[in-house]
């Protein structure tokens, strides 16, 4: 005689209406783009481009989950799966002082260096323990984003002491 298996953690129709939310989130982010005034500067891709990508990337998403759900749910198996781990408070820490370090600093020192300290802290909090190799990277995915927004796009989005030099 087989015994029944036990029930699973997770109910579908939790599961269900994570995945209706989502889909609504992204019938939201839709209608909002809809709602973003068309620009005459933008001749190939304009500002509403990015916005309609996330909204359906979100709705074909919500679906997936949905189906999921219909189909049992996903949420016991990660239950089953894993233990949750024990909160991480230095790395909690760490990535809140980058959040702060960016607001606090950006108008001050500017983008390139706020965000790259946020960066360093960030990978301290994912454990890396090569803060001078992460400084570096820092700089040059910084710098990069700095001169793509200043110069290709035309996007001040602030130099801050380096304003001479950059």
């Amino acid at each position: 005689m087989q015994h029944p298996s036990p029930p699973r953690a997770g109910t579908p129709g939790a599961d269900l209406g994570v995945g209706l939310f989502v889909v609504l989130l992204g019938l939201l982010t839709l209608y909002s783009a809809w709602a973003i005034a068309d620009s005459p500067l933008y001749a190939q891709v304009g500002a509403k481009a990015v916005p309609y990508l996330v909204g359906g990337i979100l709705v074909a998403l919500g679906i997936a989950l949905s189906a999921v759900a219909l189909r049992g749910g996903w949420s016991g198996d990660l239950e089953e799966a894993m233990e949750a781990p024990p909160t991480n408070w230095r790395a909690l820490a760490l990535l809140g002082a980058g959040l702060l370090v960016q607001l606090a600093l950006i108008d001050w020192l500017g983008f390139v260096i706020a965000a790259t300290i946020q960066y360093v802290l960030v990978c301290a909090a994912f454990g890396s323990r090569r803060p001078l190799r992460d400084l570096l990277i820092g700089i040059v995915v910084t710098l990069g984003a700095y001169l793509g927004f200043s110069r290709l796009l035309g996007v001040n989005i602030g130099a801050g002491v380096l304003e001479g030099i950059l």
